[in-house]
Formats: structure tokens, C-alpha cells, sequence
């Protein structure tokens, strides 16, 4: 065991755990002021939830029998059984602790879902899709990828959650929108988001929390987890200018939604890369990504999809455009683990393979979640009453309010007295020039 690796490590599970309060204040602007709480919930119980199954399943099915090319891990970790603070898995960091950094990853990966379905998804379903699709689609496919699995022996790189978080998330996300239905009187009436500071609030919690889901991806202290570290800089900023460049030419303004939405979007494409990759690339495949997303957000309204607050055109299309870059981008010389993209003559391999593991996931997420959602709907139901999104999930599905505000003829019966009224009442004793007067 590393002592640097593990003090590493430790302080990279709690900034991936802090991206999910991150993401429901991000998500919580967003939406309308009647649903900012039932946002809020869906991604605070998410971390309640995927924590429980993943330390009692999730985590041997995706890191059992670790390295050997198959589809599902085997059961040797059920319920923590020899998880240890030893090291495991040839990392020189405790199991646990891997565990531990694995579960935020699982926490996030169907919390970002809840952008998609924002506004109209029953609480009861969304617990049981998320629980289900942690265990049937996320625990797979990080078995394929992270855990030596088929697509990881035939390859494919993924460094941190390219195809395995946003991906698997965004083909999610499609599938249940798909089921579920547009909200009401969309598109026809303008949603805006109700607090654009909460959303610049949780975009520079996410973007501060993404230092430790791609650097502390290396697993360990090293030059690695530096290169990721800048990389994960840079794309971020140019995203933003990607992003807001193209609203500019496009819409006339360069927008504060706009710049938080590219951000993010360029922090999605280099998740994949951000260890494989090193000098300027991290600035192209952020800048692809804000200018390419910002595109893709609008086909919602040609294709007749109802994603919320943009999950598939952000993460869904910024994670396959990062996945496919490191095909063009991956340097050698920065890990040894890649191999050299197309664009540094390294042929055209692992451009195939990347696409094949994009397909692969793509397909997979999209099919079991819509099979799930389909399961769902037909049992206990997917959406809330028409009368429950009026009135506002908060209220009818969590019984509180975000905003209480206090009603008109109670601050009219208020006294009205005020430091200048205090000033220029008389005393009891009046001074001299006061009597005169």
C-alpha cells in the first residue's frame, strides 16, 4: 500500500460525492421553482439508494473476477465479503477504499437521468428504475470497461466514465423520456429555468468535484493524475468557449445557462481521455464538445423528445464525441496504458475500437432501460397526475415548498415604523430647542 495513493484516493471519493449535490443544484435551477425540490430529492436519494446496492452487489457484479474479458463480475465481493483495507486488485490503495470511489461513480451515473425526466417522473418509479438499472445496465457495463471486461481486452479505453457514466446515462435518459411523455403544454409554452445563479452555483461545484472523478481516476498520485488534472481544466474552459461562440453566431447572445452548459459538456468529453491524451488535444476536444453540444440540444425539438434539461444532448453526445476523439488523440507517450490515436500514427485500431464500445453501450443502456421504463409504466406507473405537475411535484409529491413567501396583508399589517421614524419621534423629555420650538 501507497501511503500518497491512498491520502490521493481519499480525497477524490469525497470531491466525486460532493458532484452530486453538485448536479441536483445544477439541474435544480433549472427547472421550474414548483419542481426545484422534488430535483433536489431525486439526486440527494440517489446517493442513499446506489450507496446500499452497490456495497451489498453492485460491486462484485462490476468488479468481481476483475481482468477476465467477461460480461458479468462473479460473486466474490457479495455484501463485502473480503473487502478489506488491504490492497486489492494489483492497486496499491485499499479495497475498500476503491469500493468506496467506485460507489460515487455508481451514485452520479443515474443521478444525471433525473435532468431528462425533470418535471414529470412519479418518486416511487424513479427509485425503482434506478435501483434496477444500477445493478442490470451500470454494474455491466463497468465490468465490461473498468474491470477488464470484454470491451477492455478487445481495447477500448475509457479512463474514467466516457462510455460507462455519460454514455450509459444519456442512452438512459432517451429510453425513459421515450416512455414517459412530454410535459405539459411543451413546446408550445417557454420553461425557463427559475434561478440561473443555483445552476452557476452547481456548475462550479461539478466542474471543482471533476478533478477528482478524472485525476483521481489514475488511482494514484502520480504524473498521470496530473496530465488528467490539466486536461480536465482545459477542456472545461474551452467548452465554455465553445459552447458560448457558437450561441453567440447562432442566437445573437452569448448566455450564463449557455457558458455553465459548455462547461460541462467539455468536462463530459474529456472524461474518457483525460489520462490518455496531453498537450493541446484537451483544448480541441473541449471546444468540439461545447460547439457540437450546443447544436445537439436542439434536436429535442426536431425529433419530438421531451429531455428536460438537456441529458442527451450534453451527456449522451459529449460522451461519444470523447470517445471517439481519443481514437484520434490518445498518446502514448502521456500513458502507457493507450495506445497512439490516428491522428499520432497509430493506426486506425483503436478509433474502431472506441466506436464499437460507444455502439455497444449505446445500444445496451437504451434497450434494458426502455424494456425497464415499459415494466414500470405498465405496474405501478411512470408519470404524476396532470393535476400533480400543475400543482408542482414539490408540493404534491413531497409535501414542502422551495420558497415560502410570505403573503401581502401580513406585511401590510406589519407597523410601519422605520429607523427615521424612530429618529424624528418626540422623547419623553424633550430637549431644550425641542420645547422652544
Amino acid at each position: 500500500m501507497d501511503t500518497g495513493d491512498t491520502a490521493w484516493v481519499l480525497v477524490a471519493t469525497a470531491l466525486v460525492l460532493f458532484m452530486t449535490p453538485g448536479l441536483a443544484l445544477f439541474y435544480g435551477g433549472m427547472v421550474r421553482s414548483r419542481h426545484v425540490l422534488a430535483m433536489l430529492m431525486q439526486n440527494f436519494s440517489a446517493m442513499g439508494l446506489v450507496a446500499v446496492l452497490w456495497v451489498v452487489v453492485g460491486f462484485t457484479l462490476a468488479f468481481g473476477s476483475f481482468g477476465d474479458g467477461g460480461f458479468l463480475g462473479s460473486l466474490e465481493f457479495l455484501g463485502l465479503r473480503g473487502v478489506g483495507a488491504e490492497p486489492g486488485l494489483g492497486l496499491t490503495i485499499p479495497l475498500i477504499l476503491f469500493c468506496a470511489y467506485q460507489m460515487t461513480f455508481a451514485i452520479i451515473t443515474p443521478a444525471l437521468i433525473t435532468g431528462a425526466v425533470a418535471d414529470r417522473m412519479k418518486y416511487s418509479a424513479y427509485l425503482l428504475f434506478i435501483g434496477l438499472w444500477v445493478l442490470l445496465v451500470y454494474s455491466p457495463v463497468a465490468h465490461w470497461v473498468f474491470a477488464g471486461g470484454w470491451l477492455a481486452a478487445m481495447g477500448a479505453l475509457d479512463f474514467a466514465g466516457g462510455a460507462v457514466v455519460h454514455i450509459n446515462a444519456g442512452a438512459a435518459a432517451l429510453a425513459v423520456v421515450l416512455v414517459l411523455g412530454k410535459r405539459r403544454r411543451w413546446p408550445a409554452e417557454p420553461m425557463p429555468p427559475h434561478s440561473l445563479p443555483l445552476t452557476l452555483l452547481g456548475t462550479g461545484i461539478l466542474w471543482f468535484g471533476w478533478f477528482g472523478f478524472n485525476a483521481g481516476s489514475a488511482l494514484a498520485a502520480n504524473g498521470v493524475a496530473a496530465q488528467a488534472f490539466m486536461n480536465t481544466f482545459l477542456a472545461a474552459s474551452a467548452g465554455l468557449l465553445g459552447w458560448i461562440v457558437v450561441e453567440r453566431v447562432r442566437s445573437g447572445h452569448p448566455t450564463t445557462l449557455g457558458a455553465a452548459s459548455g462547461a460541462v459538456a467539455g468536462l463530459v468529453a474529456i472524461t474518457p481521455c483525460a489520462g490518455f491524451v496531453g498537450g493541446l488535444s484537451p483544448l480541441v476536444i473541449g471546444f468540439a464538445a461545447g460547439a457540437v453540444c450546443f447544436l445537439a440540444v436542439g434536436l429535442k425539438y426536431k425529433l419530438g423528445y421531451d429531455d428536460s434539461l438537456d441529458v442527451v444532448g450534453v451527456h449522451l453526445v459529449g460522451g461519444l464525441i470523447g470517445a471517439l476523439l481519443l481514437g484520434l488523440l490518445a498518446d502514448s507517450s502521456v500513458n502507457e496504458l493507450a495506445v497512439d490515436g490516428l491522428l499520432l500514427g497509430g493506426g486506425a485500431g483503436l478509433l474502431v475500437d472506441q466506436l464499437v464500445a460507444s455502439v455497444v453501450t449505446l445500444a445496451y443502456s437504451f434497450v434494458v432501460s426502455y424494456l425497464l421504463a415499459l415494466g414500470l409504466k405498465a405496474t405501478i406507473g411512470i408519470r404524476v397526475s396532470e393535476e400533480e405537475e400543475e400543482t408542482g411535484l414539490d408540493l404534491s409529491l413531497h409535501a414542502e415548498s422551495a420558497y415560502v413567501v410570505e403573503p401581502a396583508h401580513i406585511a401590510e399589517l406589519q407597523p410601519r415604523a422605520t429607523s427615521l421614524d424612530a429618529m424624528a419621534a418626540p422623547t419623553e423629555t424633550p430637549s431644550r430647542t425641542e420645547a422652544n420650538t
